[in-house]
Protein backbone atom coordinates (compact mmCIF):
# COMPACT_ATOMS: atom_id res chain seq x y z
CA UNK A 1 0.00 0.00 0.00
CA UNK A 2 1.44 3.69 -0.81
CA UNK A 3 2.57 5.51 1.83
CA UNK A 4 2.91 9.27 1.90
CA UNK A 5 4.07 11.86 4.46
CA UNK A 6 1.57 13.67 6.43
CA UNK A 7 0.10 16.48 5.23
CA UNK A 8 1.29 19.82 6.56
CA UNK A 9 -1.56 21.52 8.87
CA UNK A 10 -3.83 23.51 7.40
CA UNK A 11 -3.77 27.46 8.26
CA UNK A 12 -6.63 28.72 10.68
CA UNK A 13 -10.09 28.85 9.24
CA UNK A 14 -10.11 33.12 9.47
CA UNK A 15 -7.15 32.49 6.90
CA UNK A 16 -8.63 30.14 4.80
CA UNK A 17 -10.50 30.99 1.37
CA UNK A 18 -13.31 28.51 1.45
CA UNK A 19 -14.22 27.51 -2.48
CA UNK A 20 -17.94 27.08 -2.34
CA UNK A 21 -17.66 23.76 -4.39
CA UNK A 22 -14.95 22.27 -2.05
CA UNK A 23 -17.25 22.87 1.54
CA UNK A 24 -18.61 18.93 1.53
CA UNK A 25 -16.24 16.57 3.99
CA UNK A 26 -13.59 14.75 2.25
CA UNK A 27 -13.39 10.67 2.66
CA UNK A 28 -10.38 9.31 4.63
CA UNK A 29 -7.60 7.93 2.33
CA UNK A 30 -8.60 4.74 3.82
CA UNK A 31 -12.16 5.45 2.74
CA UNK A 32 -10.32 6.08 -0.91
CA UNK A 33 -8.59 3.22 -0.39
CA UNK A 34 -11.20 0.40 0.37
CA UNK A 35 -13.39 1.43 -2.49
CA UNK A 36 -10.83 1.38 -5.19
CA UNK A 37 -9.88 -1.74 -3.57
CA UNK A 38 -13.28 -2.82 -3.70
CA UNK A 39 -14.63 -2.03 -6.94
CA UNK A 40 -10.58 -2.86 -8.51
CA UNK A 41 -9.15 -6.27 -8.46
CA UNK A 42 -6.61 -5.75 -11.11
CA UNK A 43 -3.25 -5.22 -9.75
CA UNK A 44 -1.98 -3.27 -12.35
CA UNK A 45 -4.93 -0.95 -12.43
CA UNK A 46 -4.87 -0.37 -8.15
CA UNK A 47 -0.90 0.71 -9.32
CA UNK A 48 -2.29 3.02 -11.78
CA UNK A 49 -4.58 5.07 -9.41
CA UNK A 50 -1.36 4.87 -6.89
CA UNK A 51 0.65 6.79 -9.65
CA UNK A 52 -1.62 9.47 -10.60
CA UNK A 53 -2.04 9.78 -6.86
CA UNK A 54 1.21 10.30 -6.14
CA UNK A 55 1.27 12.84 -9.19
CA UNK A 56 -1.76 15.03 -8.15
CA UNK A 57 -0.12 15.31 -4.17
CA UNK A 58 3.25 16.57 -5.93
CA UNK A 59 1.68 18.96 -8.27
CA UNK A 60 -0.80 19.94 -5.42
CA UNK A 61 2.44 20.38 -3.60
CA UNK A 62 3.76 22.39 -6.12
CA UNK A 63 1.10 24.82 -6.96
CA UNK A 64 -0.62 25.21 -3.70
CA UNK A 65 -3.35 22.95 -3.92
CA UNK A 66 -5.16 20.85 -0.75
CA UNK A 67 -2.54 17.52 -1.67
CA UNK A 68 -4.98 15.45 0.27
CA UNK A 69 -8.22 16.44 -2.26
CA UNK A 70 -5.86 16.60 -5.33
CA UNK A 71 -4.74 12.99 -4.27
CA UNK A 72 -7.55 11.39 -3.57
CA UNK A 73 -8.91 12.56 -6.52
CA UNK A 74 -6.27 11.07 -8.62
CA UNK A 75 -6.82 7.74 -6.28
CA UNK A 76 -10.14 6.97 -6.94
CA UNK A 77 -10.33 8.38 -10.60
CA UNK A 78 -10.44 5.16 -12.54
CA UNK A 79 -12.20 2.94 -9.72
CA UNK A 80 -15.16 2.17 -11.88
CA UNK A 81 -13.46 1.14 -14.88
CA UNK A 82 -13.07 -2.48 -14.29
CA UNK A 83 -16.72 -2.55 -14.09
CA UNK A 84 -17.37 -0.22 -16.81
CA UNK A 85 -15.00 -0.64 -19.44
CA UNK A 86 -16.21 1.27 -22.34
CA UNK A 87 -17.19 5.28 -22.45
CA UNK A 88 -20.18 4.89 -22.20
CA UNK A 89 -20.59 4.17 -18.90
CA UNK A 90 -17.03 5.46 -17.29
CA UNK A 91 -16.58 7.40 -15.26
CA UNK A 92 -20.01 8.59 -15.35
CA UNK A 93 -21.54 5.85 -13.29
CA UNK A 94 -18.77 5.54 -11.06
CA UNK A 95 -19.42 9.33 -10.23
CA UNK A 96 -23.10 8.12 -9.69
CA UNK A 97 -21.58 6.29 -7.13
CA UNK A 98 -19.55 8.56 -5.67
CA UNK A 99 -22.38 11.47 -5.37
CA UNK A 100 -24.42 8.76 -3.10
CA UNK A 101 -21.31 8.32 -1.41
CA UNK A 102 -21.38 11.87 -0.26
CA UNK A 103 -17.69 12.94 -2.18
CA UNK A 104 -17.50 16.53 -3.04
CA UNK A 105 -18.86 17.93 -5.85
CA UNK A 106 -15.52 19.07 -7.12
CA UNK A 107 -14.13 16.29 -6.77
CA UNK A 108 -17.01 14.41 -8.53
CA UNK A 109 -16.44 16.76 -11.83
CA UNK A 110 -12.61 17.04 -11.74
CA UNK A 111 -12.91 12.77 -12.48
CA UNK A 112 -16.06 13.33 -14.93
CA UNK A 113 -13.37 16.02 -16.32
CA UNK A 114 -10.79 14.06 -16.73
CA UNK A 115 -12.76 11.85 -19.51
CA UNK A 116 -13.39 14.52 -22.60
CA UNK A 117 -15.85 12.99 -23.92
CA UNK A 118 -18.55 13.05 -20.54
CA UNK A 119 -18.40 17.03 -21.46
CA UNK A 120 -17.93 18.50 -18.11
CA UNK A 121 -15.60 21.32 -18.02
CA UNK A 122 -12.24 21.16 -16.53
CA UNK A 123 -12.65 24.37 -14.29
CA UNK A 124 -10.03 23.78 -11.53
CA UNK A 125 -6.92 23.36 -11.16
CA UNK A 126 -7.46 20.12 -9.82
CA UNK A 127 -9.32 18.82 -12.65
CA UNK A 128 -7.05 20.16 -15.25
CA UNK A 129 -4.09 18.70 -13.67
CA UNK A 130 -5.80 15.07 -13.24
CA UNK A 131 -6.42 15.10 -16.96
CA UNK A 132 -2.74 15.78 -17.86
CA UNK A 133 -1.38 12.60 -15.44
CA UNK A 134 -3.78 10.45 -16.23
CA UNK A 135 -2.60 9.33 -19.68
CA UNK A 136 1.35 10.08 -18.51
CA UNK A 137 1.25 7.90 -15.74
CA UNK A 138 0.46 4.56 -18.19
CA UNK A 139 2.67 6.13 -20.56
CA UNK A 140 5.43 6.13 -18.04
CA UNK A 141 4.95 2.68 -16.50
CA UNK A 142 5.05 1.25 -20.33
CA UNK A 143 8.23 2.91 -20.75
CA UNK A 144 9.75 1.42 -17.83
CA UNK A 145 8.53 -2.19 -18.64
CA UNK A 146 10.63 -2.21 -21.81
CA UNK A 147 13.36 -1.48 -20.05
CA UNK A 148 16.24 -4.16 -19.27
CA UNK A 149 15.76 -3.40 -15.25
CA UNK A 150 12.21 -2.55 -15.81
CA UNK A 151 12.33 0.69 -13.35
CA UNK A 152 11.11 3.93 -13.58
CA UNK A 153 14.71 5.11 -12.18
CA UNK A 154 16.36 4.32 -16.27
CA UNK A 155 13.54 6.45 -17.92
CA UNK A 156 14.41 9.53 -19.56
CA UNK A 157 12.13 12.16 -20.82
CA UNK A 158 13.83 12.15 -24.26
CA UNK A 159 13.73 8.33 -24.60
CA UNK A 160 9.63 8.78 -23.58
CA UNK A 161 8.85 11.84 -26.43
CA UNK A 162 10.68 9.28 -29.09
CA UNK A 163 8.64 6.49 -27.58
CA UNK A 164 5.25 9.01 -27.80
CA UNK A 165 5.91 9.12 -31.51
CA UNK A 166 5.78 5.36 -32.31
CA UNK A 167 2.10 4.49 -33.23
CA UNK A 168 3.31 0.98 -32.26
CA UNK A 169 4.10 1.37 -28.60
CA UNK A 170 1.77 1.23 -25.74
CA UNK A 171 -1.16 1.79 -28.49
CA UNK A 172 -4.02 2.51 -26.13
CA UNK A 173 -2.32 5.80 -24.55
CA UNK A 174 -4.10 9.25 -26.50
CA UNK A 175 -1.15 11.04 -27.02
CA UNK A 176 -3.36 14.15 -27.89
CA UNK A 177 -4.54 13.67 -24.31
CA UNK A 178 -1.39 13.72 -22.71
CA UNK A 179 0.07 17.22 -24.93
CA UNK A 180 -2.91 18.36 -24.01
CA UNK A 181 -2.53 18.30 -20.41
CA UNK A 182 0.66 19.94 -20.65
CA UNK A 183 -0.76 22.50 -22.14
CA UNK A 184 -3.77 23.28 -20.33
CA UNK A 185 -2.14 23.35 -16.98
CA UNK A 186 0.63 25.80 -18.80
CA UNK A 187 3.63 23.67 -18.47
CA UNK A 188 5.57 22.28 -21.60
CA UNK A 189 6.08 18.44 -22.27
CA UNK A 190 9.81 17.85 -21.27
CA UNK A 191 8.98 19.75 -17.77
CA UNK A 192 5.27 17.73 -17.52
CA UNK A 193 7.17 14.88 -18.01
CA UNK A 194 10.18 15.17 -15.81
CA UNK A 195 7.70 16.30 -13.06
CA UNK A 196 5.45 13.58 -12.75
CA UNK A 197 8.47 11.14 -13.64
CA UNK A 198 9.73 11.99 -10.43
CA UNK A 199 6.85 11.99 -8.51
CA UNK A 200 5.97 8.18 -9.64
CA UNK A 201 9.74 7.41 -8.65
CA UNK A 202 8.98 8.52 -4.67
CA UNK A 203 6.38 5.16 -4.92
CA UNK A 204 8.66 2.88 -7.26
CA UNK A 205 8.45 0.06 -5.07
CA UNK A 206 4.06 0.10 -4.50
CA UNK A 207 4.68 0.06 -8.20
CA UNK A 208 6.78 -2.49 -8.40
CA UNK A 209 9.16 -0.14 -11.09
Amino acid sequence: MPRFAARRPDPPPSDRRVDPLTIDALPTRDQALALLHEWVANPNLRKHCYAVEAAMRAYAHARGGDEERWGLTGLIHDFDWERHPDLERHPVQGVEVLRAKGWPEDVCRAVLGHATHSGVPRDTDMAKTLYACDDLAGFLVACALVMPEKTLDRVEVASVKKKMKRADFARNVNRDDILNGAAELGVDLDTHIAFVLEAMRGIKGELGL
